[in-house]
C-alpha cells in the first residue's frame, strides 16, 4: 500500500515538478461532486486526486483526525464513530468531500455550536499551481492561505491533507420536532433553542403557516430506531411525529436516502418506483448521476418546450442573519415558491477569527435557507430571473450567497460581495501565474 507521502510525491510528478508553474486550467478527475452549476468546455488539465480517499489517523485523546482531501465523509464518520467521536460538522450528503467542504462552505445542523466546516480545521496541506505543497495553520507563515481558503472554490489550491475536529458521540440522537404556524414566532424559537444544550438544531419550512424545528441529542440508549433508508421518508416524518430515535450515523445521514426531499423529482418517492429502485439506489449519489445524466440529454427542457413552460432552476443556499429571517423568507415564498426549504442556524464558535472570502459577521447568529427545485412560469424570463432577485435580496439583508450552483453576479458586485482585495493578495502570492481559475470566472462564468 502507497503511503500519503507517496501519493503527495506522484501527484507533484503529474504536475512537472517543483521547477516551475504549471500551464494551463486545472480540473479535478474524481468520482464524484456537488457542484450544480454547467461549466463551460475548453482546453484543461485534468488532476487525478482519486487515491486521496484515506482516513489517515483518529486520535479521540486529542479530539482531532487527519485525513486526506478527497475523503468523502460517509468513509471519514465510519471511521470516525469507530471511536466513538464524529467530525464536529458532518455535511448532509455522504459523497461530499472534506476537502470540498473547505473551499465551498460546509454545514449541517451542529454548525450553531461548531460553526461551519472550515472553522472545525487546524491544518491545511495545500496542492498550489507550481506543484509545490504548503502547511497552512492559523500560527503561522501561510496562515494567510489558511483563513482565505474557504470560499475560494479550487481557484488558490487544493487541500491534499486536513486535520480537523472531532466531539464524541453516544449511540442514539433522540429528535424532538416542534411545529409552528407564524414565522416570527418560528426564528425567535429556533434562535432560543441554539441557546440551549442541544447536540443538533435544524428545521423545514413546509409552508406559510407550516414550520417544524428539529432539536435532537445524543443519548446512550432508545426504546427504538427508526429506519428512513428504504420504505419510510425522513422528512414526512418531521410533520407526522413529535419524537424520534435514530442511531447516531443514521441520523448523519437522514437527508440522504431521498437528497431531503429531491428525490420526488425522479420519482423516487412513488412506493413502485422505490422498491424497484432498491436500496442501493435510494441516495445523493444517484440522483446526481440521473441529473447529470438528464443535463446533458435534455430530457425535461425537451419536455418543457412541448408543455410551454419557460424553467429555471433555483438551487441555492443563502445566509442570512436571524434578525432578517422573517423578512428573506416572506420574500421567499412569494416571489418563488418553491417548498419546502431546508433552515439550518449557524454561528461563529470564535468570533474572533476572520475568513476574508466568507464575511460572516462571527458574533451574529445566521440562518442558512436550502432550497433545490425548478421554477417553471408560464411567462418568459431574462435568463438567471429568479436566481437574480435571490441574490439580490440577500444582500440587501446583510446575507451571502453560497457558489456552489449558478451565480449571476455583474462583476463589480461580485467583488463587492466577495472581497476583492484580499482575494487578490492570495492570488498574488499562491497562484501568481494563474495556474487556476479565478474566483468569478469559476463561480460566475463558469469555466
Amino acid at each position: 500500500m502507497t503511503t500519503f507521502d507517496d501519493r503527495k510525491a506522484r501527484l507533484v510528478r503529474a504536475l512537472g515538478g517543483t521547477s516551475g508553474p504549471a500551464s494551463g486550467s486545472f480540473r479535478l478527475d474524481k468520482d464524484t461532486s456537488n457542484l450544480f452549476r454547467d461549466r463551460t468546455a475548453g482546453a484543461l488539465r485534468r488532476l487525478d486526486v482519486r487515491e486521496f480517499h484515506h482516513v489517515l489517523e483518529v486520535d479521540a485523546e486529542a479530539a482531532c483526525v487527519d485525513v486526506e482531501g478527497m475523503t468523502p465523509y460517509e468513509t471519514l464518520v465510519d471511521a470516525t464513530l469507530v471511536h466513538g467521536h464524529m467530525p464536529c460538522v458532518v455535511p448532509q450528503l455522504k459523497s461530499i468531500t472534506i476537502g470540498g467542504a473547505i473551499a465551498g462552505v460546509g454545514i449541517e445542523s451542529s454548525s450553531f455550536r461548531h460553526g461551519l466546516v472550515h472553522e472545525t480545521v487546524e491544518e491545511l496541506e495545500v496542492l498550489l499551481g507550481d506543484g509545490s505543497v504548503v502547511i497552512a495553520r492559523p500560527d503561522n507563515a501561510h496562515s494567510d492561505l489558511f483563513f482565505g481558503f474557504p470560499n475560494s472554490y479550487g481557484t488558490l489550491g487544493y487541500v491534499l491533507r486536513v486535520r480537523a475536529k472531532t466531539v464524541p458521540v453516544k449511540a442514539h440522537v433522540r429528535l424532538t420536532h416542534v411545529r409552528h404556524s407564524d414565522t416570527s414566532t418560528f426564528f425567535t424559537d429556533l434562535e432560543r433553542r441554539c441557546n440551549s444544550d442541544a447536540d443538533f438544531v435544524d428545521a423545514v419550512v413546509f409552508g406559510p403557516r407550516e414550520q417544524v424545528i428539529t432539536e435532537a441529542r445524543f443519548v446512550d440508549t432508545a426504546p427504538y430506531s427508526s429506519d428512513y433508508t428504504y420504505e419510510r421518508i425522513y422528512y414526512r416524518s418531521i410533520r407526522e411525529r413529535d419524537e424520534d430515535y435514530l442511531t447516531t450515523r443514521s441520523y448523519l445521514w437522514r437527508w440522504d436516502t431521498d437528497w431531503f426531499w429531491c428525490s420526488k423529482n425522479l420519482y423516487a418517492q412513488n412506493p413502485i418506483v422505490r422498491r424497484l429502485l432498491g436500496r442501493e439506489r435510494l441516495n445523493s449519489i444517484f440522483y446526481a448521476r440521473v441529473m447529470r445524466w438528464n443535463a446533458r440529454i435534455g430530457f425535461t427542457r425537451w419536455l418543457d418546450r412541448l408543455l410551454g413552460r419557460h424553467p429555471e432552476s433555483v438551487i441555492q443556499d443563502v445566509d442570512i442573519p436571524i434578525g432578517r429571517a422573517p423578512e428573506f423568507l416572506e420574500f421567499f415564498l412569494r416571489e418563488i415558491g418553491i417548498l419546502p426549504v431546508w433552515i439550518c442556524p449557524f454561528r461563529s464558535p470564535d468570533p474572533s477569527m476572520r475568513w476574508p472570502l466568507f464575511s460572516a459577521d462571527g458574533g451574529t447568529l445566521y440562518v442558512n435557507f436550502g432550497f433545490w427545485d425548478v421554477v417553471r412560469p408560464d411567462e418568459p424570463h431574462p435568463s438567471g430571473h429568479f436566481n437574480r432577485l435571490i441574490e439580490r435580496k440577500a444582500r440587501e439583508l446583510g446575507g451571502i450567497k453560497s457558489l456552489y450552483s449558478d451565480s449571476y453576479f455583474p462583476l463589480d458586485e461580485f467583488w463587492s460581495i466577495y472581497n476583492k482585495p484580499a482575494y487578490d493578495a492570495l492570488k498574488a502570492r499562491y497562484d501568481p501565474n494563474g495556474a487556476f481559475k479565478n474566483l468569478y470566472e469559476k463561480t460566475v462564468l463558469k469555466e
